[in-house]
């Protein structure tokens, strides 16, 4: 071929090329067969993998025919082959190969040209009445289009194919194609672009093909506007003509399309429809508010457009298709719905019918004074499923959304963000832990939906004037809890009060530490009380100390022995009161010798004694604490700081256990140590992880209000600093019975020491 001619190739390809994308068979298999994302992907890479197969062997069956030096046209090669082959069964096995090729794409042609004539040619001039079945009545209108596509195709057979062959008639139609070239790329490539600018280029160009190239060659005409070619129009005579025409139509097409759209006002619907189709654009809903209040609307609106059986279905197969309950009734879910619908109702009736059906009977209340937002929630599960598409700067970008929607989810505070019409737009995992509240439950309904209290606790809160309100009491999870609300405005206007814009809201659980503020003024007021007690006990000394002089008196003056027996009584008690006096004393002055850290030999049994003897002042009369400790077992360590262990040991063990129960004390001495044992038979320690944590500040298994949390936190911390150790054992969890055992190690006196002390 000479080099003038060698550009026809870059056409031809380029005409192949469209010709696989809108070729109505093409479009029918590629999309109308695949109704599922997932094998419209597969059919993305599918079809042209099979394509470029059968395109292999066009090679090597030209070049067997041309080895061959076959008489026949090119197109019949493959027949001549088989001819040549000499085998009777391949000549055979190769006719009956071409009529199923060719009968599965008169059929798939038919079907396709059927599809495309019903939804854009009858359907919207011609509906049935809701009364009809819907789809038996498209069922019927598809089988008459085919019957007379087919017959208007055989008459063009008849009419144009006796002196032209199929293969020149298919390369015609395929540089016709090139006329969609310039629409296609604009609609993906260049949102700018209008339906104007379109129409107008692709009719200029469709006319200049037709009349350039089509009516010559149909007709036998001469060559039209020869003086633009002077070539022979025949395709196979010099293929530069035909060549030239597809390019410059192509040409003409595109600047034409370019020019009207430039010149020409986008409208907003063509605009919308420009960025949902733009490959660097992610389609944006938005969240306007649908007149239907659940799915039976649905049913009720289309049926005033489908009939009854229709509705009925369509409406159940988008609700299978969502695996939607036919109860929900959020917003977000109805618009999801309301979409499915449209989506395979464009199957069945095509795209425009559908719209304008959904429009006509499902419509949104739009309303300019109070524009919906875009749907952040429908956008965030998009982005999720084109995040391993991305690359470069919008991975970056993505991965920052994603890490930003993380930190949001995970803060220790509970999030919710709302719209302008108050639809529940993100719920973070704190939200759901206080309230019990899934966030798949909730984003995207309407506020007024959630469940009491929070429903109250949060529309009480919009409307009132103020942006924080504190220590708000609500009732979850049989108790109380107290809980600070803050919110603010998102947008450009959020220093506005009265624009009713999208909104944050922020709550903060403050029930731990409304309780620990309770609880340090609580032992605050311990401690004033311990300070008033040994005060008071301090007072107390002055008077005892009188009485106990006057009975002593009264002993050495007085020879009745009644009277002798009575002030011997008397000192007695006294005595006994002088002792509470002095521990109530000594307990109360205990940080002051701690700060000493005065470590000696102490009498473990007196030490025990002393707790016992404190607590039964306490109202601790119904209990039986004993001692069994060795009246001669003496520990290194701080006699106030070890009444204090053994006080809170006790204190936890007496309420721990039932009224009238014993709580033993026992120690013995082992090696260098000392083990002492505090057993009791009350309820155990509590079940779970708890277990771990009893010794850190601030645990407590008590009631609210009847512990602190700082006993064992305070026992652990004095036992290691007097080098023990301590562990507490469940006997239920050795088959011993109820209760607890708190083991004890402290280290023995040294003899010597010990001596001293007794």
């Amino acid at each position: 071929m000479p080099l003038k001619e060698s550009g026809i190739w870059h056409s031809m390809i380029l005409a192949f090329l469209f010709s696989a994308v809108v070729m109505p068979y093409m479009y029918h298999m590629t999309f109308t067969e695949n109704f599922q994302p997932r094998s419209l992907l597969t059919a993305s890479w599918g079809l042209p993998f099979y394509l470029f197969l059968i395109a292999l062997t066009v090679p090597i069956i030209l070049w067997s025919g041309i080895k061959l030096s076959l008489v026949t046209t090119p197109e019949y090669f493959t027949m001549g082959v088989a001819l040549a082959s000499q085998q009777p069964w391949l000549p055979l096995l190769v006719f009956v190969g071409g009529v199923a090729a060719a009968s599965g794409t008169i059929m798939v042609t038919s079907l396709a040209l059927s599809s495309m004539v019903l939804n854009h040619m009858v359907l919207p001039f011609t509906q049935p009445a809701p009364e009809y079945n819907l789809y038996r009545w498209l069922l019927w209108v598809r089988r008459g289009l085919i019957i007379l596509i087919t017959v208007l195709a055989y008459l063009f057979y008849s009419l144009f194919t006796r002196d032209h062959s199929l293969t020149e008639m298919a390369m015609l139609t395929f540089i016709a194609t090139l006329q969609f070239a310039p629409g296609l790329i604009g609609v993906l490539f260049w949102p700018r672009a209008t339906r104007a600018g379109f129409v107008s280029g692709l009719v200029a160009g469709l006319l200049l093909w037709f009349v350039v190239l089509v009516m010559p060659y149909l007709l036998d005409l001469p060559a039209l506007f020869p003086h633009l070619a002077n070539y022979d129009f025949s395709f196979f005579a010099d293929p530069v003509y035909w060549h030239h025409v597809g390019l410059g139509s192509t040409v003409v097409n595109a600047v034409l399309m370019v020019v009207v759209s430039l010149t020409t006002q986008q409208s907003a619907s063509e605009q919308m429809a420009a960025n949902s189709c733009a490959v660097d654009n992610l389609r944006r809903p938005y969240r306007w508010s649908l007149k239907a209040r659940d799915v039976d609307d649905f049913s009720i609106a289309l049926t005033k457009a489908l009939g009854n059986l229709a509705a009925e279905r369509e409406v159940n197969q988008a609700l299978h298709d969502l695996s939607m309950i036919r109860d929900e009734k959020r917003p977000y879910a109805l618009r999801r719905l309301r979409d499915q619908i449209e989506s395979n109702l464009s199957g069945l009736l095509g795209p425009s019918v559908a719209h304008e059906i959904l429009d006509a009977h499902l419509p949104y209340q739009i309303r300019p004074e109070n524009a919906g937002g875009e749907d952040i929630h429908y956008i965030e599960s998009r982005l999720e499923e084109y995040r391993h598409k991305l690359s470069g700067l919008a991975a970056e970008l993505d991965a920052l959304r994603r890490f930003h929607r993380q930190t949001l989810y995970d803060l220790p505070i509970g999030v919710c963000s709302l719209g302008r019409d108050l639809e529940i737009l993100s719920w973070n995992r704190t939200l759901m832990e206080m309230t019990g509240i899934s966030d798949e439950d909730v984003i995207g309904s309407r506020l007024s939906s959630l469940p009491e209290p929070w429903q109250r606790l949060l529309n009480d809160f919009l409307h009132s004037p103020s942006v924080q309100l504190y220590n708000q009491e609500v009732e979850g999870y049989g108790h109380n809890r107290r809980i600070n609300l803050h919110r603010a405005y998102i947008g450009e206007d959020a220093h506005s009060e009265d624009m009713g814009g999208s909104q944050v809201i922020v709550l903060e659980d403050v029930t731990e530490l409304d309780r620990l503020e309770a609880q340090l003024a609580h032992n605050e007021r311990l401690a004033a009380i311990g300070r008033l007690a040994a005060g008071v006990a301090h007072e107390i000394g002055n008077p005892i100390t009188g009485i106990a002089c006057l009975a002593q008196n009264l002993k050495a003056e007085s020879a009745e022995d009644e009277t002798r027996e009575a002030s011997e009584q008397i000192l007695t008690q006294t005595k006994r009161v002088s002792e509470i006096v002095k521990s109530l004393v000594g307990f109360a002055r205990a940080d002051q010798q701690i700060s000493t850290y005065s470590y000696g030999p102490v009498n473990l049994y007196h030490v025990v004694g002393e707790a016992i003897q404190l607590l039964m002042l306490t109202g601790s009369k119904d209990y039986h604490f004993d001692n069994f400790c060795p009246e001669d077992l003496i520990v290194r360590g701080n006699g106030p700081r070890l009444t204090q262990v053994f006080i809170n040991l006790l204190n936890n063990a007496r309420d721990a256990s039932p009224p009238g129960s014993h709580i033993l004390v026992e120690a013995r001495p082992n090696g260098p140590t000392v083990h002492i044992e505090v057993e009791d038979f009350g309820h155990g320690l509590p079940a779970g992880t708890i277990r771990d944590s009893l010794f850190e500040p601030f645990v407590t298994t008590k009631e609210t209000g009847k512990g602190t949390g700082l006993g064992l936190a305070l026992v652990h911390g004095i036992i290691g600093e007097h080098g023990g150790r301590i562990q507490l054992m469940d006997k239920a969890d050795y088959d011993q019975g109820h209760g607890v055992i708190v083991q004890l190690t402290l280290p023995a006196a040294e003899a010597d020491a010990a001596t001293g002390e007794r």
